[in-house]
């Protein structure tokens, strides 16, 4: 008993068992630490890990012998808290297949197509005289306006004409009015030859008379039957002269000089020379801009008919849209339309469709296809459709071969598909 009393040691004086007891205190307090920036990390709250009661109170307690550490127990996982992502998606999944049916079945009632441009009157300006340009009053890009003067041709020749043919005119007048009295002389001659006709009868009666009774002689009878004769002659011809003349003055003797047929052909050169005088000055015929002036210089000869430069109407202005045959089956003329331009971000205007083609484009091209070919391949085509542009005041400049989209109100919905279309019909049938 003595020997074993004697044999046993303190534990505080051991150096191996005091090191033993800092070496597990300090691994204590590091994974303590780990566990505790693993938390922040995920940011879940985690208990703390109790540490073992004889390593805490290691310090404080009497040494034991050297041993083995006990292996500490891994700490319980946080259990995380129930996401409410995936009731919420599965409970709005059919909502929006509720919401994506009713559009589609009342959706589809506009045709939307961007093969669409803006067309314009267009005219290349001339003239039905020629003559040399002598003033040009207008420039490149100029807007104008109906009436305006755009070039004037040399008026020297022109105001001849006009002057030769109002000479004549006047010349026709007095013709007109000689032919009145003529006929009005020729009048006076028949009375003054149907008056002399009673006393020549007269004059051969006489003479008749003597000769019977072997009077007067024969040549006295002869002259007194050829004055009768030559008298009733006269009459004769003093109305064929009075006719001639009424022919000439249009069967009407008292019809006015200014609706007599030669004045009349008088008066249409004179209206004529007038319109070439004043077709000498160019006038713009609707309102527009003026392009290509440019190609129009002074002093040149401009033949009649041949284009100086080209005028494009800034008011006179369509749609001309080519959709696909398979867009156009609600499409009528008359349907309202909405015209976005490209140029014009955000801004709209309101159209009508006037009119859709007979046939296709294609149709109208100078060799068109030939279906009856081995090598035929069938291709969608297009119809051209025209949409006139309802308001255009105060809205900004249109031009000639803009894009445009054409959305077109065609009021027929898209309705069911045709297989719940026909499910539907199947089972009316069976009920």
């Amino acid at each position: 008993m003595a020997e074993s009393t004697s044999s046993k040691k303190p534990a505080g004086n051991d150096p191996a068992t005091d090191r033993t007891v800092d070496q597990v205190i300090r691994l204590d307090s590091e994974r303590e630490q780990r566990r505790a920036n693993a938390v922040i990390d995920n940011d879940e709250l985690e208990a703390p890990v109790a540490l073992a009661p004889a390593a805490l109170e290691a310090p404080a307690r009497e040494p034991q012998p050297q041993q083995a550490p006990a292996a500490l127990a891994p700490p319980a996982p946080a259990k995380p808290k129930r996401s409410l992502k995936r009731p919420v998606l599965f409970a709005l999944l059919p909502v929006a297949l509720a919401v994506g049916g009713y559009y589609y079945v009342t959706g589809g009632q506009v045709m939307t197509t961007d093969n669409a441009y803006i067309q314009a009157q267009s005219l290349g300006v001339s003239t039905d005289v020629s003559g040399t340009v002598q003033e040009i009053d207008v420039h490149e890009n100029q807007a104008v306006k109906k009436g305006d003067v755009l070039f004037r041709l040399r008026l020297a020749s022109f105001e001849t004409a006009l002057a030769a043919a109002q000479a004549q005119l006047g010349t026709v007048r007095n013709q007109v009015l000689t032919l009145q009295a003529s006929y009005r002389q020729s009048l006076a001659q028949i009375e003054q030859a149907q008056a002399d006709i009673p006393y020549y009868e007269a004059a051969f009666q006489r003479q008749q008379d003597l000769l019977k009774t072997s009077t007067a002689s024969k040549a006295s009878f002869d002259s007194a039957q050829h004055d009768l004769v030559a008298a009733r002659q006269k009459v004769d011809v003093a109305k064929a002269q009075a006719q001639a003349t009424l022919a000439q003055l249009g069967g009407d003797a008292n019809q006015p000089v200014e609706k007599n047929p030669f004045y009349l052909q008088a008066q249409s050169g004179v209206d004529d020379a007038q319109r070439n005088l004043a077709d000498s000055v160019v006038k713009a015929p609707f309102d527009g801009v003026v392009t290509n002036v440019d190609a129009l210089q002074v002093g040149k000869y401009l033949p009649a008919s041949q284009p100086a430069f080209s005028l494009v109407s800034s008011t006179d202005l369509w749609i001309e849209a080519e959709p696909k045959e398979t867009e156009l089956t609600y499409v009528r003329p008359g349907q309202t339309a909405t015209i976005s331009v490209d140029t014009y971000p955000g801004a709209v205007w309101h159209g009508t469709v006037a009119s859709i083609s007979p046939a296709s484009s294609s149709s109208f091209s100078l060799l068109p296809a030939q279906n009856t070919t081995g090598n035929w391949v069938k291709v969608v085509q297009r119809i051209p459709m025209r949409v006139t542009v309802d308001d255009t005041k105060g809205r900004p400049p249109l031009r000639g071969g803009m894009s445009v989209v054409v959305d077109v109100e065609t009021g027929h919905a898209r309705g069911l598909p045709d297989f719940v279309t026909n499910l539907i019909d199947r089972f009316g049938q069976k009920s």
